[in-house]
């Protein structure tokens, strides 16, 4: 008799250690996991099945749910950090965020994924000490990078505005996709970061006017 393809054998899940390895193939299956079912799907069995790993491993690499979600959030936002161009280190307006656009089509569950637990601290305030920790990764990068472009540095008022500005933008694109209008957004600001650099002690950006189709900057006092 011919063997089905419904065998047991067929239907065991492949291994699909192709993320990564080990512990890093387990960070980026939780945040998939939950990008995809919200927190409430996060199990070991389900981090297991979408890393193709054993229950066992995971259990051996993070020990309770709850390191697992703080470990999967941190290396959230340590891999938005750096594929964002958030913090450059440049100081020229031109390069600030310019792989905003491209890091959400790229990997949208990533960003699903903080999302999915900001709303989730909501509900369970234990969530919200480590999500404020972790998200002052993104506010101390983006004050010291706009601190760079502007003189005499950024305020936290500011460096929240211009945060909010990009977090909001990210979300958008998230749900309602247009990359090209995450990006005319992105050009909008720089132009307002470029206003603030010329309004400081400084000349103004030496990119603003080189190349790459900037506006001309006029002082707003005027």
């Amino acid at each position: 008799m011919t063997e089905s393809a419904e065998t047991p054998e067929a239907r065991r899940p492949r291994k699909r250690m192709n993320y990564g390895q080990g512990r890093e193939a387990l960070l980026n299956a939780a945040v998939r996991v939950v990008a995809r079912g919200g927190l409430r799907k996060l199990t070991y069995r389900a981090v297991a099945e979408e890393a193709g790993a054993t229950h066992g491993l995971v259990v051996h690499h993070f020990g309770s749910r709850d390191a697992l979600i703080e470990e999967a959030l941190a290396h959230s936002v340590r891999d938005s950090l750096n594929r964002s161009a958030l913090e450059t280190g440049t100081g020229k307006v031109a390069d600030f965020s310019v792989g905003l656009s491209e890091m959400v089509t790229s990997d949208p569950d990533t960003q699903a994924f903080q999302y999915e637990l900001l709303l989730e601290s909501r509900r369970r305030p234990e969530l919200l000490p480590q999500i404020r920790v972790l998200y002052d990764e993104y506010f101390d990068a983006t004050e010291r990078e706009l601190s760079r472009m502007i003189p005499g540095g950024a305020s936290g008022p500011l460096t929240r505005l211009v945060f909010a500005a990009l977090d909001g933008l990210v979300l958008h694109q998230l749900v309602f996709g247009e990359p090209e209008v995450t990006d005319a957004a992105l050009e909008e600001l720089r132009t307002l970061l470029r206003l603030l650099h010329a309004n400081g002690d400084g000349a103004g950006d030496a990119d603003a006017g080189a190349g790459d189709g900037a506006h001309v900057v006029t002082d707003p006092r005027d």
